[in-house]
């Protein structure tokens, strides 16, 4: 069974998030100290996040880089804030979705049974399932829910690591967000060839009709950071009305310097 996490500020809206969980078959606890919450998470052991932007003390996107510091675990955000940049700021904040009030209950449902299933595999399936729970059990707990199991991937000396997302160059590592390190698999994996956006799309998002274009287009953004501090600058072309390609000539470059 699968554990979800609830940070929403308004008890109503709290009490109606849990039951749905709970309809599905999930577990479901509701924070309480809006000033502490990792003391919770850690007692509880989610696999998963939905936070409320608006909060007491900190908002949201502080908490999403707090547990984004100790877990790869799914983060959903669910807010009122409706508009384009505050969807960008979720993203680039760590989190993986975001959900606006009034919230659909099944859409929002629908979107946690994609997260689980991106971050957990053949796992994810909720607990109405049935059989399942068993095998659920056994996963990792909140603070070390990486990529377990998935091998390391190298191009060209760029060493990306699923099981502690990580990419290494040159012996610098940087950890990566969980959209990040799926991006990072999904060009390393084709090196130098062009990956449509919508293939990327679908492999960062399962309802891909309700994800921004330009949610693809941050990531990419913060790909690009991450493999510049490293000391690759420039390593993903964007090929204009196609995608995206990993370039196979400055990895060699950067390697020869």
């Amino acid at each position: 069974m699968y554990n979800i996490f609830i940070v929403e500020d308004d008890a109503k809206i709290a009490a109606i998030l849990k039951k749905k969980m709970e309809q599905y078959g999930y577990s479901a606890a509701v924070a309480v100290n809006f000033r502490e919450l990792l003391p919770e998470l850690e007692a509880f052991q989610p696999h998963l996040v939905l936070l409320d932007i608006n909060l007491p003390y900190f908002d949201g996107y502080y908490w999403c880089r707090q547990i984004r510091m100790r877990s790869s675990m799914p983060i959903l955000y669910i807010s009122a804030r409706a508009g384009e940049m505050d969807q960008v700021m979720a993203i680039e904040n760590g989190g993986d979705d975001y959900i606006t009030k009034p919230i659909q209950l099944e859409l929002m449902m629908a979107k946690i049974k994609g997260a689980l299933r991106r971050a957990y595999g053949e796992y994810a399936s909720s607990g109405m399932d049935g059989g399942n729970e068993g095998a659920v059990s056994g996963l990792p707990s909140w603070s070390d829910q990486t990529y377990v199991g998935r091998p390391l991937l190298e191009c060209g000396g760029l060493r990306l690591y699923p099981g502690r997302n990580e990419l290494e160059w040159k012996g610098k590592r940087l950890e990566l967000t969980k959209n990040e390190l799926l991006l990072a698999e999904c060009l390393m994996s084709k090196p130098g060839e062009v990956l449509s956006r919508d293939v990327l799309l679908e492999a960062l998002w399962d309802d891909v009709q309700f994800v921004d274009d330009n949610t693809l287009t941050v990531n990419v953004t913060r790909l690009r950071k991450k493999m510049e501090e490293l000391g690759l600058p420039k390593l993903i072309d964007t090929i204009r009305g196609l995608g995206y390609k990993l370039s196979i000539q400055r990895l060699e470059e950067s390697g020869d310097e």
